[in-house]
């Protein structure tokens, strides 16, 4: 009998997993009817799933770490069920920040993130960024990188919270003099000729979580047999998504008026890693700008949660150990585990890892033997130990 089941998503490209699993019957294979509700921001889509109007959503990974921690205007935990996808994000600045930048001999190559972060600082004014929402990879990223080369932030910088499909136009309108969100709202902007892609959010951080599964606290031992459904509907769909000779009829499915609305041709970058970056043309090539299940990109490594808990409670002054061990619980790699096992699916024998160690592919040890993880290197070659 097919179960209905409603889940929450934000339109994104990221979100792909779950339409791909609806629309191309991954969710039917597992007796499952999903309704994906739209939301026109994070605190909604946070709130629907909270009230229990959702069951499950597409949703920031610091959001579920967030309401671990205390914070983030929830009263209610979430649980983390399964990574949706690494990276995703660029940093998009105005084409005014642009000829600044060009005048002072920034190049735009697309892959140093050094260089841009200097760029952007050097031009010594007060920055205006907008991020999807305060407790998101994208502010990390953002408070990471410009910290390390120098920038007091978040102090030095005016960050506005403006939901994804609202980010091209705050950028056009000059409420905001860049921004960092997720595909398709970068290639949209350099479309109406409004910004200049300045770098990618894997340039930052290699192979960061970015999206989640994320369930009520409770949910998934109250549906058991729903809650695996559900996953391995998506991982399926994940498999499909990373095989590139699918990535065109991807494309046309996300472009479609239920979902992103927009041409093919600007939701086919981030699939494609291929950007028009600039209203000039230049044309730049990123390697893994989007990943939906290669080198076990679904597992929800609690070392991941552990990076986001720590930096939340560096920012916040919170007690670090504790938000760490509080960030780590919302992460179910038992729950992972349980349900895909016997489906194929890359089983990590840990559950944590050094953060940021990888410059290649790597062998490490999982349930069927080995699994190859993709690099997850940091821009400035930082480590981060969760067990520190």
């Amino acid at each position: 009998m097919t179960e209905p089941i409603k889940v929450g998503f934000i339109p994104l490209t990221d979100a792909a997993p779950l339409i791909v699993a609806r629309e191309l019957g991954f969710a039917a294979e597992e007796d499952l009817d999903i309704t994906l509700v739209p939301a026109p921001s994070w605190a909604t889509l946070r709130d629907r799933l909270v009230m229990g109007e959702t069951d499950a959503a597409h949703i920031l990974a610091p959001i579920p770490v967030a309401g671990a921690l205390g914070i983030g205007n929830s009263d209610s935990r979430l649980e983390v069920l399964m990574a949706l996808n690494l990276s995703g994000n660029a940093v998009t600045v105005s084409n005014e920040l642009a000829e600044e930048m060009r005048a002072a001999g920034h190049d735009f190559s697309f892959a140093d993130a050094t260089a841009a972060g200097r760029a952007l600082i050097a031009l010594h004014r007060p920055l205006r960024i907008g991020v999807p929402f305060p407790f998101s990879m994208h502010a990390e990223l953002l408070y990471y990188w410009l910290e390390t080369l120098g920038l007091a932030a978040p102090q030095a910088l005016t960050v506005h919270t403006v939901p994804p499909p609202l980010m091209a136009a705050a950028l056009a309108d000059g409420a905001i003099d860049a921004f960092c969100v997720g595909e398709p709202w970068n290639s949209l902007t350099v479309e109406n000729g409004d910004g200049t892609m300045l770098l990618p959010g894997s340039a930052i951080r290699n192979g960061g979580i970015e999206k989640v599964l994320a369930v009520r606290s409770g949910w998934p031992e109250q549906y058991p047999d729903r809650a695996g459904r559900l996953m391995r509907a998506i991982w399926r769909a994940g498999r499909w998504l990373d095989r590139e000779d699918n990535r065109s009829t991807a494309a046309e499915i996300l472009a479609d008026s239920r979902w992103l609305d927009l041409p093919v041709g600007i939701v086919e970058h981030a699939l494609r890693d291929s950007f028009v970056i600039s209203p000039r043309g230049d044309v730049r090539q990123t390697e893994r700008f989007l990943t939906f299940h290669a080198g076990a990109a679904n597992f929800p490594w609690r070392s991941q949660a552990a990076w986001i808990g720590m930096r939340i409670a560096a920012r916040l002054g919170l007690d670090r150990a504790q938000s760490v061990a509080a960030a780590k619980s919302v992460f179910r790699t038992d729950l992972y585990r349980l349900h895909l096992r016997g489906i194929g699916a890359d089983l990590p024998t840990a559950s944590e890892k050094l953060e940021g160690t990888l410059s290649v592919p790597t062998a490490v040890g999982s349930e069927t033997g080995r699994v190859i993880l993709a690099p997850d290197r940091f821009f400035d070659g930082s480590v981060f130990d969760p067990m520190k």
